[in-house]
């Protein structure tokens, strides 16, 4: 993991297209800028681990539980 220290409008850049801005500092708790294009997805990591895990759930479904669904789509 690289670490850098930053103070706050001060950025990173990476890979020439996301920069990361350090928008504010208080106390603990650092408010971040993100400027991506719009093709890369940015998530918190508590967002990205529940996609993950539904994504997951959901390719173990058995095709006997998806009974039913047809007549919700089509309505």
């Amino acid at each position: 993991m690289l670490v850098l220290s930053r103070h706050r409008d001060e950025s990173i850049i990476i890979n020439d297209n996301i920069v990361v801005t350090i928008v504010d500092i208080r106390g603990d708790k650092v408010r971040l800028g993100i400027n991506a294009p719009q093709d890369i997805p940015v998530h918190r990591q508590e967002v990205f681990d529940a996609i993950q895990r539904e994504n997951r759930r959901a390719s173990q479904i058995q095709p006997s539980e998806t009974r039913g669904l047809d007549d919700v789509v089509n309505d």
